[in-house]
């Protein structure tokens, strides 16, 4: 309050009017909770004690407020006030404000400032500090442009705000004698949460909370909330990957209605007789599941044998639709999720244990109920026939990726002895598996080869080791098989017009297209053809030659941007990227509603109850399930990716000031990104290049020092020493010590890595290094991975 309320020149008469005038404001919200002087003087920012006292002795001799026996405030009772008489003239000086005002999505800067996006405009509107009316994060807002500022960018200020995003916020307590603060862990929101004493419940010091806004504060008064939900102490195991759940408001505990109905239908885990029936019996047919070693959820088991030249190919699915029946308990919770989460530490699934680990996983030597794509496949990777039934399985074997791959890729004598029985089908399973990927090479699907991160973390939940995750034979086998049967599952449903959830990815951006065109250029690559009319197999033509190249990783992300992200629709538009007509997920139901939903369509179809009101009713509940499915798939990907961020960054925490060898991974006008063998990426802030005054090319990607023309360039090797990890803001920043071109910080270099540092690199990341440099090598081993997710 005080200066912060007024300009330098107010009187004191008018600031203590203006003082009176908040505090009147602020006890008259329906939201406000008595508080005392010191509550207040915290809330509302005084720096004058003796003003504010006065301010509330004045407002209590004026019966406006009165004052508790605990020494707190409140406003008096409106009827313990004379009324004043309203008058119904209306205000003549209202205008319309359709012409000078629009609509937008306020982003919040860490430095206070901000942008609003709004519909139909191609440049964001600046929103310097003293105009964002105290705006957070994500609020649609109504701004009033004022014109161009000084660097020619659009300008304008905040004049309402029509509706806040945010209702819940994560971050940490901080605990005072009368009151408390909450600072926010989304480090776009920039001012701490005041917690009245009443509305924190008891809450620890330093506790992990999720707090509810009751009030969003204004330019002399901070926002104020309650605290709705202690997670956990700060910095006890679990606590950290627990709030990034609570932040992307992921529900992690099942209604008790769920649990109960969970163990009801799962009953003693055991298939009955009664439910086998009318089922075809594959038990005597040979099959395995292959999966990570640390997966419960085995959702999926692959069968194969010959019939003259014809491959037939058996991918079963659990039938959860058994157990999850249409508007059951069960079936509302697994919509309401939609889909599992796999983060570092913990899975939360989208249906009960007793159900996804339990009843429904493909245990080995266990009878099961499953939804079996069975495939006619020639020598060429044509399939030319196909059945889709209700079936009753049994897996011989519960095979891991390691184990499958060393028996196909090391001829591991031991590996090959204790799965004599099914090696056999394993060879003809690799011959199959290179034949279906021949054939979508061949007609242009695109692999972009992103290598992904696998965090392995000790028993208090940090990480003790972080590398690419390995993509070795086992796993393209059961990338391939997967696809074939989406692929075969949703021509059935077009073919015989059911009512359907196809998985789409639609054409390329064909103004992004033009962007990538221009900027190939500079490197010398082509993109031929008309961006509007482009073919997959172009693009997929160009990560062929990028690839071992240093601007590999830029063109294959810049590539993926030019392209739409794949969703789910109720129409069959196909799937550019795997240059696929038809494309659904069948595959996983145990962990994806779509998949769910597709194999009840199905059963409905075999037991011919596929009637025209059925297809009515269906049809009407396919696009909210489709936007919903879609919306909460990005939300489970959002959560994933900053896990893995914070355990980056806590993996080097302990290191800052050991040096490390990586490469320029990225260029931006504010830094370098460098990249590490290992998968940790960090940042070299350009106002750390002290050496001359560096300039961003946008057509080259390079960092270019404007005095000794020293260039910044993709896949440039760096050496670079550690300065901060900041898990709050889930940033890693390095400094340039050498750039093996002349340029050093230091003549001193230390090994990769230093002696005792435990994140010393395995043998699989070596050879990961080798192969972002183009050499050939293999990704390092990976945990409790997703299968085909990435299409």
């Amino acid at each position: 309050m005080g200066e912060k309320t007024g300009s330098d020149n107010m009187t004191k008469k008018e600031r203590w009017a203006d003082q009176k005038a908040a505090l009147l404001q602020l006890f008259s919200d329906e939201n406000y909770t008595p508080m005392t002087e010191d509550e207040l003087k915290e809330l509302l920012l005084v720096e004058d004690d003796t003003e504010l006292a006065n301010a509330l002795s004045s407002l209590v001799a004026d019966k406006k407020v009165k004052k508790n026996n605990d020494g707190s405030y409140e406003a008096v009772p409106e009827q313990e006030k004379e009324v004043p008489e309203v008058s119904e003239e209306p205000d003549r000086t209202a205008r319309s404000t359709a012409d000078k005002y629009l609509t937008g999505v306020f982003s919040s800067n860490t430095k206070g400032f901000g942008f609003v996006t709004v519909e139909g405009y191609d440049e964001d509107f600046f929103i310097p500090e003293k105009y964002t009316q105290m705006a957070f994060h994500k609020d649609t807002v109504r701004i009033e442009p004022l014109g161009k500022s000084g660097n020619g960018r659009d300008e304008a200020k905040v004049v309402e705000i029509l509706e806040h995003e945010y209702t819940d916020v994560v971050g940490t307590f901080e605990k005072s004698a009368n009151f408390g603060f909450v600072v926010p862990d989304d480090r776009h929101l920039t001012t701490d949460i005041f917690i009245p004493a009443q509305k924190a419940a008891g809450t620890p010091d330093n506790a992990k909370v999720v707090c509810h806004i009751i009030d969003y504060g204004s330019a002399n008064k901070k926002p104020s909330g309650e605290i709705k939900e202690v997670i956990g102490i700060k910095g006890d195991p679990g606590v950290d990957i627990l709030s990034i759940v609570k932040e992307n408001d992921i529900p992690t505990d099942f209604p008790q209605a769920v649990l109960d109905e969970a163990k009801k239908v799962a009953g003693r885990g055991k298939v009955r007789k009664s439910e086998m029936r009318g089922r075809e019996d594959l038990r005597s047919e040979l099959m395995v599941t292959i999966d990570g070693e640390d997966s419960k959820d085995l959702d999926d088991a692959v069968s194969l044998h010959m019939d003259g030249k014809d491959y037939i190919l058996g991918v079963h699915i659990a039938d959860v639709s058994n157990y999850v029946t249409e508007d059951s308990e069960l079936d509302k919770e697994a919509l309401k999720r939609s889909t599992s989460v796999y983060l570092p530490d913990r899975v939360i699934p989208m249906l009960p244990v007793e159900l996804s680990n339990g009843i429904c996983s493909l245990n080995e030597g266990e009878d099961r109920l499953a939804m079996s794509c069975i495939m006619r496949i020639d020598d060429t990777g044509e399939i030319k026939d196909h059945r889709i039934v209700e079936s009753v399985i049994r897996s011989n074997h519960r095979m891991t990726y390691t184990s499958v791959n060393r028996i196909l890729e090391e001829d591991d004598e031991a590996e090959i002895d204790k799965y004599e029985d099914v090696v056999p089908m394993f060879r003809q399973m690799e011959e199959l598996a290179i034949i279906l990927h021949g054939r979508r090479t061949y007609r242009g699907s695109i692999d972009f080869d992103f290598p992904e991160t696998v965090v392995e973390l000790d028993e208090n939940g940090q990480p003790k080791e972080i590398h690419p995750y390995y993509r070795g034979l086992a796993q393209h086998i059961i990338e391939d098989f997967m696809l074939a049967a989406n692929e075969t599952v949703a021509k059935h449903a077009y073919d015989h017009k059911l009512p359907f959830l196809y998985r789409t990815h639609g054409f390329p951006d064909p103004e992004k297209l033009n962007t990538l065109k221009s900027f190939i250029g500079g490197f010398g690559y082509t993109l031929e053809g008309n961006v509007n009319q482009i073919h997959p197999k172009e693009l997929q033509r160009l990560l062929d030659r990028v690839q071992g190249s240093p601007e590999e990783s830029l063109i294959q992300t810049l590539t993926l941007r030019s392209m739409q992200q794949a969703r789910y629709t109720t129409d069959c538009s196909g799937h550019f990227g795997l240059a696929a007509g038809y494309y659904c997920h069948f595959t996983s139901p145990i962990r994806r509603y779509p998949d769910l939903f597709i194999h009840r369509v199905l059963k409905l179809e075999i037991h011919k109850k596929l009637k025209r009101k059925k297809k009515t009713e269906l049809n009407a509940a396919l696009p909210d399930i489709a936007d919903r499915t879609s919306s909460l798939e990005r939300r489970a990907d959002d959560a994933e990716r900053d896990a893995i961020k914070l355990k980056k960054v806590q993996y080097m925490m302990p290191h800052i000031g050991e040096e490390y060898t990586g490469r320029i991974s990225g260029v931006t006008s504010w830094g370098l990104y460098v990249a590490l063998p290992n998968s940790i990426e960090g940042m070299i802030p350009v106002r750390t290049l002290t050496d001359d005054f560096y300039e961003f090319s946008e057509e080259t990607y390079e960092l270019i020092g404007k005095s000794f023309n020293r260039h910044y360039t993709l896949g440039m090797p760096l050496r670079v020493k550690l300065v901060d990890a900041n898990p709050i803001a889930r940033t890693i920043d390095f400094e340039l010590i050498d750039d093996f071109h002349g340029n050093k910080k230091s003549d001193k270099h230390k090994s990769y890595a230093p002696v005792g540092h435990k994140g010393k690199l395995s043998g699989q990341a070596e050879r990961a290094l080798k192969k972002i440099s183009g050499g050939k090598g293999r990704y390092g081993k990976g945990k409790n991975r997703k299968k085909n997710n990435r299409h």
